[in-house]
């Protein structure tokens, strides 16, 4: 095995990889040109990750250098909050955070409230219609999803919803999250507060952090 094949873009590639699949699809998920692409399938059919056609892309799932790499994957990646952030990108379905991570998303990370690693709800939308092929990625890593705790997905799927983007995050409206959190104010009034001010919005808030001096 080159060395040259540990590097994000195979990762990437190995976790986005459907059974049945294409280039250019991978491509996309990944966003990644698609000579470089192609490059690094090519490197990995050459070591029997993939079987390769004109039109498709075949996974074996019984080579060892895939099974090894997702093994590595779901060792150290699954601990971290942020893997389940940034894969959801890898999937190629339509999602859109929501509730509270709505909230985390429009305050760009500034506001984030009755999480820690041991209880970490991830709040996302999922289309209906995406719903056997988010599960197939979430069992094919490893992924939780609507558990009691630790790291997990809690997912709502709905046959449409809209997607508003915050940074290129796809997300709820800012107006349908003012509204989740003033259904919530006490929980979220110091989020309010944040996204007044961030975005002009006029909003009654009460909340205001007092500074004291010692």
């Amino acid at each position: 095995m080159t060395i040259e094949l540990i590097n994000p873009y195979v990762l990437k590639i190995l976790i986005s990889a459907r059974e049945v699949d294409s280039i250019n699809s991978i491509s996309d998920r990944i966003d990644l040109s698609y000579g470089w692409t192609h490059k690094w399938v090519r490197e990995l059919a050459s070591k029997g990750v993939f079987r390769l056609t004109r039109m498709n892309v075949y996974l074996n799932k019984n080579n060892e250098f895939y099974k090894k790499t997702l093994e590595y994957i779901k060792k150290i990646l699954l601990k971290e909050v942020q893997f389940y952030y940034e894969v959801l990108s890898l999937f190629g379905v339509e999602y859109s955070f929501t509730k509270t991570d709505a909230v985390f998303v429009w305050t760009k990370g500034g506001y984030n409230i009755g999480r820690y690693n041991q209880f970490y709800p991830i709040f996302i939308k999922v289309r209906n219609s995406d719903k056997n092929l988010f599960e197939w990625y979430c069992k094919k890593l490893s992924l939780k999803s609507n558990k009691a705790k630790g790291i997990f997905y809690k997912i709502e799927y709905l046959d449409s919803f809209k997607v508003d983007y915050c940074e290129d995050i796809p997300v709820d409206s800012l107006s349908d999250t003012i509204a989740f959190a003033e259904k919530f104010v006490y929980n979220f009034e110091p989020a309010l507060e944040m996204i007044k001010e961030s975005y002009d919005k006029k909003i009654k808030v009460k909340y205001k952090e007092v500074i004291t001096n010692a």
